[in-house]
């Protein structure tokens, strides 16, 4: 419809011009010439003072002997110039020295003039005609093209991107041999035929949002020189049946074609998802894509070189025929990256960024435990911003410990202020958090306590490990808890009344403490064993409800155990906060103060 409105509104423009052009010729010297009359014409001529007179139809181009001034007039219809002249009184003799030119009307002006009227609706009614008519064929190319695959061929790095190679891809290190092993396959099959080995024809790659799964698949890419066709799982689906497996098959051929070669399918999930549960049954789309993918990966002969990579962060969910040896042979997990891997990530991410002298990028990598590889490059892109917003030509560390914050827990709000009552509420509120925190065994030490609003949270206390952890256990548990309800002890100790700023806190305590019972088996009383099944209904996206399979006398049995893993956190907390009165109101004088306190502003308050 916008390509219409667009064409007809051309057409209209078109028009215009030429009714101008048309109203040019017809009256070309009006604007520009003065008109007289023709007894004025005739004074002239008795004086002497005309010395040319051209006739152009009706109209009379009068040039003057004086500075070759330029005239018009109007003839009388229907009778010669020398009749009219004389009849109104010219002097033969003078007119007779005058020049008289006749132009017959055959030029441009007579066809613009004469034909233009009628040729404009007809030009009008065939420019929306062939408009129309190109639309329908644009649309029936479509039509026969619809099921073509819209897989891309990625470029060879040189149209200006930077081609990524296994260099660009930081830590990852066993993901990247395993893949490289696929590359290697690639340039030198005999090598491994004649150990009878087969190539894999396919690798899926898992891991987290931000881990570098179509990183690593780029990089592959370019690796191992062969063609690399990138598509999307969403491309394939569409909402006309049988659209997605023709597109799968276009797909297919095109890469053995070319081979060898490779395709990756990113977001497979969106089309891998276990068949029999989607609401349109064994008819759906989705499904009968998915089935043309299992028939085309069994299809592949022997000496097919093509290897197909495929990257999800949902490997629950996808079809069991999906993944079974001889289709995804190879499952490679991406995992979070660990100190020395968020480093060296570091290093790449900031190898095209000032970065100041003193700015030390391990430091940045022990406060950021848990970051993902698109954190970490979100992380130096928020810094670089941060400097820029003040003017510096480098990137500081105080730039990118403000950054880390700002990814943690949300830009600051200075204008949320509060009123001196809430401020002291919060400042006790963190302090309670921070003391704690510092004072119980297998906590983290704690980096910054500000009662500057970030994010949706009042105020924070920002604690961060000193080193990776893979497994917890009950002790460190206890403690956080602990951690977690400090904020509402010390509210409760210091003004016997509560607010609704712990709200956050309790939700977490409680969830962690019902995981130590229900997943941890944590609990004495209720023993090794885990409760709550997860309901796997897939077209909904799988384990989005839990299934009760206990009683409900193991129901207030496991209530039972989450108070009391909450109250003797309570308790334990409260009995520090009171034996540390004297420290927790000089943190919160101090916070009151400065509203903010460094690592080494806080310890020195603990006489540490």
């Amino acid at each position: 419809m916008k390509s219409l409105l667009k064409y007809i509104v051309i057409v209209f423009v078109i028009l215009i011009v030429l009714s101008g052009l048309l109203a040019f010729f017809q009256s070309p010297l009006a604007a520009k010439k003065v008109e007289v009359s023709l007894s004025t014409l005739v004074t002239q001529i008795n004086a002497g003072a005309v010395k040319e007179i051209v006739v152009r139809g009706d109209i009379l181009e009068i040039t003057l002997k004086q500075d070759e001034a330029k005239e018009t007039s109007k003839r009388e219809p229907n009778a010669s110039l020398s009749e009219s002249l004389t009849n109104l009184g010219a002097d033969k003799t003078k007119l007779a020295q005058v020049n008289i030119d006749v132009k017959s009307e055959t030029g441009l002006a007579y066809y613009a003039s004469s034909f233009l009227p009628i040729l404009l609706p007809f030009l009008f009614f065939i420019l929306i005609f062939w408009f129309l008519f190109r639309q329908a064929q644009r649309g029936a190319m479509t039509a026969f093209s619809f099921g073509k695959s819209k897989a891309k061929l990625a470029g060879d790095g040189a149209d200006g991107k930077k081609k990524i190679t296994f260099k660009d891809v930081a830590g990852l290190v066993e993901a990247k041999e395993e893949v490289s092993e696929v590359v290697e396959f690639l340039r030198d099959p005999r090598k491994f035929q004649k150990l009878g080995a087969r190539m894999p024809r396919g690798v899926l790659l898992v891991g987290a949002p931000g881990t570098g799964k179509t990183l690593l698949a780029k990089a592959v890419a370019n690796e191992a020189n062969v063609p690399f066709y990138y598509v999307s799982g969403s491309e394939f689906v569409e909402m006309f049946v049988g659209v997605g497996a023709n597109r799968v098959r276009d797909t297919f051929e095109t890469a053995k074609k070319t081979a060898p070669s490779i395709i990756f399918i990113d977001e497979i999930d969106a089309i891998g998802r276990h068949r029999g549960a989607g609401l349109g049954g064994g008819h759906d789309e989705r499904e009968q894509t998915l089935n043309q993918i299992l028939v085309e990966m069994d299809g592949f002969g022997t000496d097919d070189a093509v290897v197909i990579f495929s990257a999800t962060n949902r490997p629950d969910i996808l079809d069991p025929a999906l993944l079974r040896p001889g289709r995804f042979d190879r499952r490679i997990v991406l995992d979070e990256p660990s100190i020395n891997d968020r480093e060296a990530i570091l290093k790449i991410h900031a190898a095209d960024k000032p970065l100041a002298k003193e700015v030390n990028l391990r430091v940045v990598a022990e406060r950021t435990p848990g970051f993902s590889g698109a954190d970490l490059a979100n992380l130096l892109n928020e810094a670089a911003i941060l400097a820029a917003r003040q003017n510096q030509k480098e990137i500081t560390q105080e730039n990118l410990s403000q950054a880390i914050e700002k990814v943690i827990l949300g830009p600051e709000r200075r204008s949320h202020i509060f009123s001196k009552k809430e401020k002291e509420i919060a400042a006790y509120h963190e302090a309670g958090h921070a003391l704690l925190a510092a004072s119980l065994p297998h906590t983290d030490p704690v980096h910054k306590v500000s009662i500057v609003s970030r994010g949706r949270a009042g105020g924070y206390t920002l604690k961060l490990p000193l080193e990776d952890k893979h497994l917890r256990s009950r002790s460190e548990f206890e403690s956080e808890l602990a951690v977690l309800l400090g904020g509402y002890g010390a509210e409760r100790l210091k003004f016997n009344e509560l607010t609704t700023g712990a709200s956050n806190d309790l939700k977490i305590a409680s969830e962690l403490a019902r995981k130590m019972v229900t997943q941890y088996g944590m609990s004495d009383k209720v023993g090794p064993i885990t409760f709550g099944d997860k309901e796997e209904l897939v077209f909904l996206g799988k384990e989005l409800t839990t299934e009760k399979n206990y009683s409900e006398a193991t129901a207030k049995l496991i209530d039972s155990e989450v108070r009391r893993f909450i109250v003797g956190a309570l308790k334990k907390g409260k009995e520090v906060l009171i034996k540390k009165i004297g420290i927790l109101e000089k943190i919160a004088k101090e916070l009151i103060a400065k509203e903010t306190l460094e690592q080494k502003e806080f310890y020195a308050l603990l006489g540490a």
